[in-house]
């Protein structure tokens, strides 16, 4: 028979004195606008809201006074923590990269929507998938054609139409749209350089 073991207890925070608490109360009111400016100054070259430097360091702060106290020279720290964060914004604003397929914006006024190349590119690749659709073996043609219907028709009607039973059309739409994916990808080429190559 085994006992449970017991959690290590763990040390408790000390609630904060009336003392305290006054300390750093008036710490938090006398470096507020130091911090403001700090912010506004560093948060253009990192990329960031200077409202969220702003709440970055004053978390910074808060769990300095809870585990080792207020620092000897609250406008120092002060200055060097909002230094620190920033350089911490622009380095991970440095390793984010936007997906592939997220939209890329657009400055104001400019249309490619409605540009002559879009609606051809757009004519271009609905002929392809359309094309590729037709070559898919067994029930796909028709179940993938039921799917790109512009009515939109639900699972139960697309399976009235073709003949099958309403729970067998989820999994015969993923492997027929696993079956497109793989020709399309045969036929699409790797995105890349264009043109000449020298």
């Amino acid at each position: 028979m085994t006992t449970p073991a017991t959690p290590a207890p763990t040390p408790a925070t000390p609630a904060p004195t009336p003392d305290t608490a006054d300390v750093s109360a008036g710490l938090l009111a006398e470096l507020a606008p130091l911090l403001a400016a700090e912010s506004d100054a560093e948060a253009p070259a990192a990329g960031v809201d200077p409202g969220d430097l702003e709440q970055a360091v004053w978390l910074r702060l808060l769990e300095r006074l809870r585990d080792t106290g207020a620092p000897d020279r609250p406008a120092e720290w002060l200055r060097r923590a909002v230094r620190a964060e920033a350089r911490r914004a622009r380095r991970t604003g440095d390793r984010e990269r936007p997906y592939r397929t997220e939209p890329v914006h657009e400055p104001a006024g400019a249309e490619p929507h409605g540009s002559p190349e879009h609606s051809l590119l757009s004519a271009e690749g609905r002929r392809t998938l359309r094309a590729a659709v037709t070559r898919t073996p067994g029930r796909c043609p028709g179940v993938l054609a039921a799917m790109l219907d512009p009515k939109d028709p639900t699972y139960r009607e697309i399976a009235g139409e073709l003949g099958i039973s309403q729970g067998s059309l989820g999994p015969m739409r993923s492997r027929c749209l696993g079956c497109l994916r793989r020709m399309l990808a045969a036929e699409v080429p790797a995105p890349g350089r264009r043109g000449r190559v020298c």
